[in-house]
């Protein structure tokens, strides 16, 4: 039986973060754009919110920690 992924919104920025890294460890997230982040996280296995509810705020707090946590590997 498959272990099924959590569920992620918006707000969970942290899980996101692990989920980025894990989906894509080889993106930078320097080279990522914000238009391009939100569409890497609504892609994620688990994302369940609205993609309008996204502002550039969540994205810039989902960046900085996906940097810090790539940079401290």
């Amino acid at each position: 039986m498959s272990q099924q992924p959590h569920q992620l919104y918006w707000e969970s920025t942290y899980a996101i973060t692990v989920a980025l890294m894990t989906h894509y460890p080889a993106r930078n997230p320097e080279d990522v754009g914000l238009q391009e982040l939100a569409k890497l996280v609504e892609s994620l296995p688990g994302f369940d919110d609205d993609p309008s509810m996204v502002t550039e705020r969540i994205l810039l707090d989902i960046q900085t920690v996906w940097y810090e946590e790539a940079t401290n590997l």
